[in-house]
């Protein structure tokens, strides 16, 4: 999961504490931060007895935010750094109600009894030992003795598992308690004093609002307890067992207000219920200081929060394949290294130079790291200036034998002659384009007959026979590393070439989150190159027969079907996310890939099936299609996503590679 996922940040909840994936997030590259951290009574003494173990286990998280000074001080002797672990508050006490309310087919149901007196049993649980108590029992016992005094009662049992809703039902049917399960409201007829059995998941935050009394589950059992804060922000009055040890901080100051009616034994339930109806006063001032000391507590989410995005800041994703996988991939990936410093060599030694200065653009990774759509951007940055830009770029999968295509800007040329990246390029309309393997060849003839004073060098990191000016490398930072060299990672060479970059920009960044752990990672290995940051701003969607755009949030369909063929179609795939657009499938190609007609008939085909009303895909792709595509896949459309690219201290670069 971490390999597939790359989390910049893995976030544990509570006592959480597994050792195995400690260590295999931090090798991840992600930071692993502990939140709400918690540790019992009854945990307290195994952790002491073992903290030479887990010292070596609490050493990995970045930090530890725990709910108490108690819980910082009981991690501390557990065995974690003291300087890491400190208090933020309980996440808890943060509850808000649903918005939705109560759904309303339950809610119609509870109103359609006027005079009802509703008591919310929350969360039951099972015996935890051979000698506890059935909550469940003692709930069922406690409708019976209450039926007698309260005619217009209305019990709503909710176990806390669902595995038991069946059990509980057949415990209400050998009861002989009239009864009706959540899910069969629709069909049911009931007199109070009745039940209903909320055998749903997710209503009970918002059933709280309709009860007068509420017992909270898994106080009975020795469960350990659960959260009062939701029945308490309604203020209600309610009702707890003696084991409460997994809330302790939080009950002792229930008590200690008289906010909640503890008592002792199953056995003192039904009176406790009873006295709260009867005693409207005092079930009423209990609910208000309650709700006083739920709202009163809050302020834990926005120490979180900030706590988890300066741990995602300084997280640096890797991908770490599995050991047995490096060991045999190890010598191919020796091979690879030798093979390339022999063509670096020997490209180096034959290394020469065109009169105007060129800007190299390219990674130290395979696949897409974004360096098509920085080039096109540099280019019109550079027109706009004034300057005269041309691109070189190899046109990688192009069909032409012609050794050398030139473009002239405005101009326009077949994919055959040049290849889908030099496409975008040309269509941009703001560089002259030189395509060929040899790009000093390229070169030269674009200096002949074009007159450029500067050059965009596409993918041209690894390419050293041709002299740059300045070397701007681009680090994903989704997968800044690429997890080694291939073939066991993606990396083309091994991180000391990053040495050789004038300039860093770290792609897909977000600017109200700086990624500081590739920075740092960067510094360490390069501490001469300035480090800039990107990312790609959705700006329209462009339909492919017609060329009508409209805005990128505004994408005038439903579901949509999404395809592309990049070196990393995470990209594409984020950015759909980010816009909120409903995918019903997405398919990868291979990266540069030259779409046929069946394939194109195979997607639609698989479109409407899923509901899908629009085909989606990037520039890239479009210009791969054949022309008759929209043809292909009518009724649907095709549309495609133009992008820009927003770059931090833009004038700074701007500044420096001019």
């Amino acid at each position: 999961v971490l390999r597939l996922l790359r989390p910049s940040v893995v976030v544990i909840a509570e006592t959480e504490i597994w050792p195995n994936l400690f260590r295999e997030a931090k090798r991840a590259g992600a930071s692993l931060i502990t939140i709400n951290g918690r540790i019992s009574d009854r945990a307290l003494p195994r952790y002491e007895k073992w903290s030479w173990f887990f010292q070596h286990v609490l050493c990995w998280p970045d930090a530890i935010l725990t709910q108490t000074e108690e819980d910082r001080r009981r991690f501390v002797l557990a065995g974690a750094p003291k300087e890491r672990v400190k208090v933020a508050g309980n996440l808890k006490y943060e509850f808000s109600p649903p918005s939705a309310g109560v759904a309303l087919e339950l809610d119609f149901f509870i109103r359609q009894f006027p005079q009802r007196r509703v008591v919310i049993a929350a969360s039951t649980m099972p015996p935890a030992v051979d000698d506890d108590v059935d909550e469940d029992d003692e709930v069922i016992a406690a409708f019976q003795q209450l039926r007698t005094q309260f005619s217009d009662l209305l019990v709503i049992l909710v176990p806390r598992h669902p595995a038991r809703f069946n059990a509980v039902a057949d415990k209400l049917r050998i009861a002989g308690v009239p009864f009706a399960r959540r899910t069969e409201i629709a069909f049911a007829s009931l007199v109070l004093p009745a039940v209903v059995l909320l055998d749903t998941i997710g209503e009970l935050s918002a059933v709280f609002e309709h009860a007068e009394v509420v017992f909270m589950g898994g106080t009975l059992a020795k469960r350990g307890g659960h959260n009062i804060l939701e029945p308490a922000y309604f203020a209600k009055p309610i009702i707890i067992g003696p084991h409460m040890e997994n809330f302790s901080a939080i009950v002792q100051e229930f008590k200690a207000n008289n906010a909640v009616l503890e008592i002792d034994s199953a056995h003192r339930l039904a009176d406790a219920i009873a006295g709260l109806l009867k005693d409207k006063r005092m079930a009423q001032s209990m609910g208000a200081r309650g709700q006083q000391l739920a709202r009163s507590n809050g302020g834990a989410l926005n120490t979180v929060a900030a706590e988890v995005w300066r741990a995602y800041g300084l997280g640096v994703p890797e991908v770490n394949r599995p050991l047995a996988t490096r060991m045999i991939l190890a010598p191919l990936s020796w091979i690879w290294r030798v093979g390339g410093r022999i063509k670096a060599n020997w490209d180096l030694a034959r290394r020469r130079s065109l009169q105007a200065p060129v800007i190299s653009v390219g990674a130290l990774l395979m696949g897409g790291s974004g360096k098509t759509p920085l080039v096109t951007h540099l280019a019109e940055r550079l027109h706009e200036m004034g300057r005269n830009p041309a691109i070189l770029t190899r046109g990688y999968k192009r069909q032409s034998s012609e050794p050398v295509v030139l473009v002239a800007r405005g101009k326009k040329a077949t994919l055959d002659l040049t290849g889908d990246e030099a496409q975008v390029f040309i269509r941009s309309g703001h560089a002259h384009v030189g395509v060929s393997r040899d790009r000093f060849e390229a070169g030269t003839r674009v200096e002949t007959e074009l007159a450029p004073d500067v050059f965009l060098l596409d993918d041209g990191f690894q390419h050293r026979r041709l002299a740059r000016k300045h070397d701007i490398v681009l680090i994903d930072a989704l997968d800044p590393f690429g997890g080694g060299v291939f073939p066991i990672g993606r990396a083309r060479e091994s991180r000391r070439a990053l040495l050789r970059a004038t300039i860093f920009m770290i792609t897909r960044s977000d600017s109200a989150h700086p990624r500081i752990g590739i920075e740092e990672a960067l510094r360490r290995l390069n501490p001469a190159a300035p480090i800039f940051r990107s990312r790609l701003a959705p700006m329209a969607w462009i339909e492919l027969k017609s060329q009508v755009s409209v805005k990128a949030k505004e994408l005038p369909f439903g579901k949509a079907a999404a395809f592309c063929g990049l070196g990393n179609p995470r990209s594409f795939w984020s950015t759909l996310e980010e816009l909120e657009i409903q995918v019903s499938f997405r398919w990868a190609f291979g990266d540069h890939h030259s779409y046929r007609a069946d394939e194109l008939r195979k997607l639609a085909q698989q479109a409407v099936e899923s509901g899908a009303e629009v085909l989606v895909t990037t520039e890239k792709d479009a210009v791969n299609l054949p022309a008759n595509a929209s043809v292909i896949v009518a009724p649907l459309q095709i549309r495609w996503l133009q992008i820009r690219v927003e770059i931090d201290r833009e004038e700074e670069l701007l500044k420096l590679i001019s």
